[in-house]
């Protein structure tokens, strides 16, 4: 069954000097300011598009992980995993980083880095954001 999800962004003014909120309207468990700044500098307390695409990312990731191994029949007791979006003016998303620890008890060094791999290449966020040049993964089983 499709899902849909709805983020709606109000914004006042120019780029540089506006600044907008961001609300999570179909779960409302916020909303958030943003602006140019947050975004090209410091966060100082307001949010990203980056930094909304990294919490995706890093959410997804860990799900396609944990639902990769479980089909292999193996327990995921836990899946840490952060997501380093670099957003550079005038260029864009220039890099996504992975880091990733997980604890799978059983599972090889060789069998985890290849379901590692299997989760970037198929969660469906890593899809969404195949147009990034540069995603790189760090993968330890802990």
């Amino acid at each position: 069954m499709a899902t849909t999800r709805t983020a709606k962004t109000h914004w006042e003014g120019n780029l540089l000097e506006g600044k907008g909120t961001v609300a999570l309207e179909s779960s409302k468990v916020g909303t958030y300011e943003v602006s140019w700044p947050s975004r090209a500098e410091q966060a100082n307390g307001r949010t990203s598009p980056e930094e909304l695409i990294a919490a995706a990312h890093s959410s997804c990731y860990s799900m396609a992980f944990s639902h990769g191994l479980a089909g292999k029949g193996y327990t995921v007791e836990k899946v840490d995993t952060q997501a380093d979006v670099t957003f550079q003016p005038g260029e864009g998303i220039t890099g996504i980083v992975l880091t990733v620890r997980a604890t799978v008890p059983g599972l090889s060094e060789e069998d985890f880095q290849a379901a590692a791999q299997d989760a970037k290449a198929n969660c469906p966020v890593s899809q969404a954001l195949a147009g990034v040049k540069n995603i790189t993964l760090d993968a330890k089983l802990v």
